[in-house]
């Protein structure tokens, strides 16, 4: 009978070692972020905390050239920035395509520099994309827009620059304060719209 040598406990931790090491360069390979601009950063995060593979979202500011902007600054306009909300995602769990299908049923498409009750361009929306595949896939995808409605598309896709988060009070608000929350959305018209331009889609589909 052939017998097979025996591993010493050290070939056997680096053996492990590595084999861990090769678990985690997967596991990162599939981290992705995709940062999408519809209004108020608040009514942005709940579409996708519950859709598998996000881990997280993050409310915060992109696109202009001030450095640490505050919600203050972002507020008054002027400032380039749009308020975004950036997803943080596993994409075997979820794609990005998928990502973009939640992203157009939460907005009002046609609006220009502005979503609902939020006027000016800090509200307006966009696809900031990541990489090149995130553009090819956005820039499809809003084709399918035009081609479905039959009318122009006036969300941006724009290259991702700096991303700033924003204050913590602003993230997670809907969780941290519902009553003040469910109030502003309505008043705000945003489900009145969104119903009006995508009936039953309205709010985009939750994937399993």
């Amino acid at each position: 009978m052939t017998r097979l040598p025996l591993l010493r406990p050290f070939t056997l931790s680096v053996l492990a070692a590595a084999g861990l090491a090769s678990t985690s360069l997967q596991a990162q390979a599939t981290q992705a972020e995709a940062t999408f601009a519809g209004g108020c950063f608040w009514c942005m995060e709940p579409p996708y905390d519950n859709q598998p593979g996000v881990s997280a979202t993050i409310s915060g500011y992109i696109g202009g050239e001030l450095e640490n902007p505050t919600y203050e600054d972002i507020s008054r306009g002027g400032t380039g920035h749009a308020e975004v909300v950036q997803i943080e995602y596993d994409s075997e769990q979820i794609s990005y395509e998928q990502l973009l299908d939640i992203f157009w049923r939460n907005i009002d498409p046609f609006a220009v520099d502005r979503q609902f009750c939020d006027v000016g361009d800090q509200y307006r929306s966009a696809i900031f994309y990541h990489d090149e595949s995130q553009r090819e896939l956005a820039e499809a995808s809003k084709a399918e827009m035009e081609e479905r409605f039959d009318r122009e598309i006036a969300t941006q896709i724009v290259p991702a620059t700096t991303f700033w988060a924003a204050e913590e009070y602003h993230q997670d608000y809907y969780q941290k304060n519902p009553v003040r929350y469910k109030f502003y959305r309505f008043s705000c018209g945003r489900d009145g719209r969104l119903e009006e331009v995508w009936g039953e889609e309205a709010g985009g589909p939750m994937f399993e």
